[in-house]
């Protein structure tokens, strides 16, 4: 079942705004309960987690930038 335009526009603004911080602060979160790792190490983690959280919400954000597809001509203004 695919989104609709506006579903995807909702759904990416949330995501931006309320689950994406919650992410990091779970990432910095559990970070912190490890004894201090190389700092290689942990910028490795937080690259991987930084890429980790985009692939599976990429149909999310597709296109969004774009007017929508949906909308008749006159109203793309």
């Amino acid at each position: 079942m695919a989104l609709s335009y506006k579903a995807r526009r909702r759904w990416a603004l949330f995501i931006l705004v309320i689950a994406l911080p919650a992410y990091i602060v779970v990432a910095v979160t559990v970070m912190n309960q490890l004894d201090r790792p190389p700092f290689w190490v942990e910028l490795a983690v937080y690259v991987g987690l930084g890429i980790l959280w985009a692939i599976p919400l990429r149909r999310v954000f597709l296109g969004i930038g774009q007017a929508d597809p949906d909308a008749k001509d006159a109203d793309r203004d």
